[in-house]
């Protein structure tokens, strides 16, 4: 259960890694029509009740859904598997991760990648030589945030991943269940172990964020 839990957080924060850099970046350089919206709908998953997350999930991902009849003809199963465990993960998560990297690109001054431009690299090339090393501690802070929230999820995981022992049971679906049959000292042991996993997760972004901090200068003497 906790190498599930370990790896449905995993794949679901490497799942939304590529999309939270490339809408962050987009939100910190540039101001369109509609950026207010985007903003909001991006958030809206932090928000939202955690059932509701999961039912839309389900309309999308189920066979009836939009992706979920198409991803049958391939031969594909999503829902009440772990990949639906993975989706409710990056769902939750996804807002995090991408407000992380939307201020971490602000913080870089867009004058160095516009020089990089001037020298002659692409803009691609600037972007991944330049902003993206740059921003690499906000970035990494808010994959930790994800993986850290990714751990937790129960309300979405639970309506389209359902509680399968041995299959979708992550540690917040065993506790859920434990509590249900009355197993109160499974339940207890495993909020120990969530709760562990957690913190682990959060004191590595913490010192992940002090040691990349800059160092301050002395104050200057009078």
């Amino acid at each position: 259960m906790i190498a599930l839990t370990l790896r449905v957080a995993a794949v679901a924060t490497l799942l939304a890694l590529p999309p939270a850099v490339a809408l962050g970046y987009t939100l910190a350089r540039h101001r369109f029509r509609g950026r207010s919206l985007v903003q909001a709908l991006v958030a809206l998953p932090m928000v939202l009740p955690p059932v509701a997350v999961g039912l839309g999930l389900l309309w999308l991902f189920g066979r009836r859904g939009l992706l979920g009849g198409l991803l049958e003809s391939l031969g594909i199963e999503i829902v009440f598997t772990w990949y639906a465990a993975v989706l409710a993960a990056a769902a939750v998560g996804f807002p995090l991760f991408a407000r992380a990297c939307e201020q971490a690109f602000a913080e870089v001054d867009p004058r160095y990648e516009r020089m990089a431009r001037t020298l002659g690299a692409s803009p691609l090339r600037a972007f991944a030589t330049v902003s993206l090393p740059l921003a690499r501690r906000g970035i990494v802070y808010g994959a930790l945030l994800a993986f850290a929230r990714g751990l937790g999820e129960f309300g979405a995981t639970a309506i389209v991943a359902g509680i399968v022992p041995g299959r979708t049971e992550t540690l917040a679906l065993g506790i859920w269940s434990r509590i249900q049959m009355g197993d109160d000292a499974g339940a207890r042991a495993l909020c120990a172990a969530s709760f562990t996993l957690a913190l682990a997760a959060m004191l590595v972004a913490e010192l992940w964020l002090r040691r990349e901090a800059p160092p301050v200068a002395p104050a200057a003497r009078s």
